[in-house]
């Protein structure tokens, strides 16, 4: 299974608009960070997790030119609204795209795309199968996946293992019961947005000590905002397995 990280920027992605700051003005290729995504290849396909506003740019970037399934983690709109940009894929396809989601994600999904999901539907629209998730695995073309409920503050949002890799992002809290899903992960991804505390996210030292805590040999960090830091000088304090995520980065799980 080959991951590879879309982007790995917060909401406002990085550079952060009008923003003069020296990581929004670093030409450092790997402070340029669009919404949080990754495009999972594997022999049952290919899937991306969350479709943001840089989608389109995305699938470009990435020369993606098949799509089975797209996993949605959260219904926040630097998560879905790049969803309309599937057309391309159904066109190409001849069909339409299977969206798993939570029933909550789905509700906000049919009111911003609502046009998709009218009894008269436009020439073009994108062809979407929602498909319902909970807390129990599911398959795509034979490969689990687990959800992982985590919070966002008090909105729920799904992680998701596949085998032994686990992508979390948009969170500040973990249960227990949940923690236990993530346990003997080879690969963790886990959101870390800045240094100072968060509301709804997880601070780098939060970050870091959770990674500890579920001992993962490699974990990466990714929903970084411009506040976090300098890639090549944050990277130089992390601890040992531990690494920030760039757009472009690709693991071989």
């Amino acid at each position: 299974m080959k991951v590879t990280f879309l982007g790995t920027g917060t909401s406002q992605g990085v550079p952060v608009i009008a923003c003069g700051c020296e990581v929004c003005t670093s030409s450092n290729p790997k402070d340029k960070r669009l919404r949080s995504s990754i495009f999972i290849s594997s022999p049952a396909g290919n899937i991306v997790v969350d479709t943001t506003p840089d989608f389109r740019y995305q699938m470009l970037r990435a020369q993606v030119k098949h799509l089975e399934a797209v996993l949605i983690t959260h219904s926040h709109k630097d998560h879905i609204a790049g969803m309309d940009d599937i057309r391309a894929f159904n066109y190409f396809q001849q069909g339409a795209i299977d969206i798993y989601a939570t029933d909550f994600s789905q509700n906000v999904i049919m009111r911003e795309f609502a046009y998709a999901f009218a009894d008269f539907k436009y020439p073009g629209i994108p062809e979407i199968n929602l498909k319902t998730i909970d807390d129990a695995p599911f398959q795509i073309n034979g490969l689990t996946i687990t959800p992982i409920q985590v919070m966002h503050y008090k909105m729920p949002v799904m992680g998701f293992r596949i085998h032994d890799f686990t992508y979390i992002t948009d969170a500040n809290f973990i249960a227990p019961e949940e923690k236990e899903k993530i346990r003997g992960s080879k690969v963790l991804v886990l959101n870390a947005l800045r240094k100072e505390k968060h509301i709804s996210h997880f601070t780098l030292e939060e970050a870091i000590a959770l990674g500890r805590e579920l001992d993962v040999p490699q974990v990466y960090f990714t929903h970084i905002s411009h506040q976090l830091g300098l890639h090549d000088e944050v990277m130089k304090e992390l601890p040992d397995g531990m690494a920030l995520a760039y757009d472009g980065l690709t693991l071989e799980i």
